[in-house]
């Protein structure tokens, strides 16, 4: 089950359809993704940039722009105050955005934002350095038994945010009791809480497959678990947390938003056209190659959709004490 989550009572205490609208033209100039290169947004503006042009779906190239800052919160201000109308902007998002947003992390509302469309999941993982000690996912769970402050742990979110849960979910399911004493360092994304990781400042890493394959296929860092349900098709040889007794999953989906000011006619043009590129072999392939699970939600179903995920990672935060 894609969506799944867990939360328990240990987490507490250790954390104290499209619109039917006639489409209009719409034209991508820039994709913001508001984290460094390399990472999943990343992946996501240019990919999606990339397949767009090729499709003819927009005019021209996709401008992509890295805007980094507060997981996505100075994007997000940027767009509320300044491009609010902007139909040529899209921009990246995903479970860890809107985790964001439901803890109060961002300087505006969910509803400032149009939200177009999720095309595919990415899968969690956890992840340390090829030349770590620690072989396996059971070797990484006996040590934080034995000393859970003695491990370093990071993420591209803040304490409390989607990797950080995902990986206090791995170690209740575990048994360590006390998920307080893990450290946690918050990156603005993956590829720099893996490229600490290699420079030897962070034991673990717990984010998203896609925003580190490119480690994982060069070897430079060794996957301990995949949070799937299954194997991921493009690194089958990775183990799932299922399959060595740890019955945690964690998914997170990657889609696009626009300004809330921007039309209906826009807003459906939009939509019309990322569920082309969705259908596309290009896109296809693209999400694959790299780990995501293909899924599509568009329009007013996606809507619909952010607005579910963000009251359940509302409750999710209330049980953890991360928001009161």
């Amino acid at each position: 089950m894609i969506f799944r989550m867990m939360t328990t009572a240990k987490i507490g205490a250790a954390m104290a359809t499209a619109m039917t609208l006639t489409a209009l033209p719409a034209s991508a100039t820039e994709c913001i993704a508001p984290s460094n290169p390399g990472g999943g947004w990343d992946f996501t503006c240019r990919t999606i940039g990339r397949i767009l042009t090729e499709l003819d779906l927009v005019d021209g190239n996709v401008q992509v722009t890295n805007m980094p800052g507060g997981v996505g919160a100075v994007t997000f201000a940027m767009v509320a105050s300044e491009r609010p109308d902007d139909a040529e902007l899209i921009v990246a998002t995903s479970t860890v955005g809107i985790t964001q947003i439901a803890q109060g992390r961002y300087p505006a509302p969910l509803d400032s934002m149009r939200y177009l469309a999720m095309l595919g999941a990415d899968v969690g993982v956890i992840a340390v350095d090829d030349d770590s000690p620690i072989q396996s996912l059971e070797e990484l769970n006996a040590a934080m038994l034995e000393d859970a402050s003695a491990i370093v742990t990071a993420g591209s979110s803040g304490a409390g945010g989607w990797d950080h849960i995902r990986l206090l979910m791995v170690a209740d399911a575990a048994g360590v009791d006390d998920l307080g004493a893990i450290r946690w360092v918050q990156f603005d994304g993956g590829t720099d809480a893996v490229t600490q990781m290699m420079g030897g400042q962070i034991d673990v890493v717990s984010t998203d497959l896609g925003e580190i394959a490119g480690f994982v296929e060069s070897g430079d860092i060794r996957v301990l678990a995949a949070l799937s349900d299954d194997p991921i098709p493009a690194f089958p040889d990775i183990p799932t947390a299922i399959s060595q007794g740890i019955d945690v999953t964690g998914y997170n989906w990657r889609g696009l938003y626009t300004g809330g000011d921007v039309t209906d006619a826009e807003y459906a043009a939009w939509v019309e056209k990322l569920e082309t590129l969705y259908n596309s072999e290009a896109w296809q392939t693209a999400a694959t190659q790299s780990g995501l699970v293909p899924i599509w939600r568009g329009g007013e179903a996606f809507e619909a959709f952010v607005r579910e995920q963000a009251d359940v990672m509302e409750e999710i935060s209330r049980d953890i004490g991360v928001i009161e």
